[in-house]
């Protein structure tokens, strides 16, 4: 994989869980830059790059919740999904449901995985260091040279 920094959007409105996410990328190997935007609405600023957004940076992989406020990740799986310019961003599906119906509403609207977010601080932060070494070495990305 090249050195290129690795750009994530996380879509979460726990700042607890926000903290988490930052702590765990930080230990990871790669250059990680982590955006955060608390509801789905900025979500989809950010994603089309409107308003206060403008200027953001293409995310590499999206980490999204699906209880937000304002637009929940559900609408905004489905809007990204619809839009060409959006929907080769792979996005994991990072959520505390473990419900049958939200795990394949998710997929059937095109997450690329779904993940139940684990209760405990240190499984918690395998779970990002797993996503991160699954999507930035293993996986090939649209766009990223190997």
């Amino acid at each position: 994989m090249d050195t290129k920094t690795v750009n994530i959007l996380l879509v979460e409105d726990d700042p607890g869980d926000v903290e988490l996410t930052r702590e765990s990328l930080a230990a990871c190997k790669l250059d990680v830059t982590l955006e955060v935007v608390d509801d789905g609405e900025k979500a989809m600023d950010f994603l089309q790059r409107r308003g206060a957004y403008a200027r953001a940076p293409a995310p590499d992989l999206v980490l999204l919740d699906l209880n937000l406020p304002r637009k929940d990740g559900r609408q905004v799986l489905r809007e990204m999904k619809a839009d060409a310019a959006l929907r080769t961003i792979p996005v994991v599906v990072l959520t505390t449901s473990d419900a049958a119906d939200d795990i394949g509403r998710a997929y059937a609207l095109g997450a690329n995985c779904y993940v139940t977010k684990p209760l405990g601080l240190r499984q918690f932060a395998e779970v990002v260091r797993a996503i991160e070494s699954f999507w930035f070495t293993i996986v090939k990305l649209p766009g990223r040279p190997e």
